[in-house]
């Protein structure tokens, strides 16, 4: 694989300002779930970054679990509305408040379908923490209780969000050139 350059358009989001609104996500949560029982879900992969530092500034205690769901569409950034799930959750939300935390919200086809799936199991409270709201592409109404930006209709990777698996590593967002990547097929 290329240099991470080799496809940056530009950085979206430099790392100081990801952390500083990590930081006032953290102290909103902390704030609202004072003296509640807090579980967070992060659905995997893309949002282990942003969980791993959101964790950090919530200061009321809590406990974490993990969802990985497969998208189907045509395209690395198309969904049909189709999800299945991978990897469920080892823990039970009965009674729980249930923090669902999420890298980015796209069509919401994704969310929307765990959300339905996280209801039946009848937790205290359900909301929606997402790192990157593209409002602009929404194609389910899907609820998102905090959020940390929302971006244009671009292709980003870095911080959690992965470029065909790779540069999830990066401290930053960046913005895809479109001139000088191809997605494969």
């Amino acid at each position: 694989m290329q240099n991470y350059k080799d496809f940056l358009l530009d950085i979206l989001i430099d790392d100081k300002t990801l952390q500083q609104r990590i930081a006032e996500l953290g102290k909103s949560i902390s704030e609202d779930y004072n003296n509640r029982d807090l579980h967070l879900v992060c659905i995997l992969r893309g949002g282990v970054m942003f969980l791993s530092d959101l964790m950090r500034q919530i200061t009321v205690p809590h406990t974490i679990d993990f969802m990985a769901i497969s998208s189907y569409g045509s395209g690395a950034r198309q969904s049909n509305g189709q999800v299945r799930l991978t990897m469920d959750l080892k823990d039970n939300i009965m009674g729980r408040n249930v923090l669902l935390v999420e890298d980015i919200i796209d069509s919401g086809h994704t969310v929307a379908s765990v959300l339905a799936l996280l209801k039946t199991r009848n937790p205290a409270s359900l909301k929606v923490c997402t790192l990157l709201d593209k409002a602009n592409r929404r194609e389910v109404d899907v609820p998102i209780d905090y959020c940390g930006f929302v971006i244009p209709d671009k292709f980003v990777f870095g911080y959690g969000l992965d470029l065909d698996e790779y540069y999830r590593n990066l401290t930053f967002i960046g913005t895809v050139n479109p001139k000088k990547y191809q997605q494969p097929e």
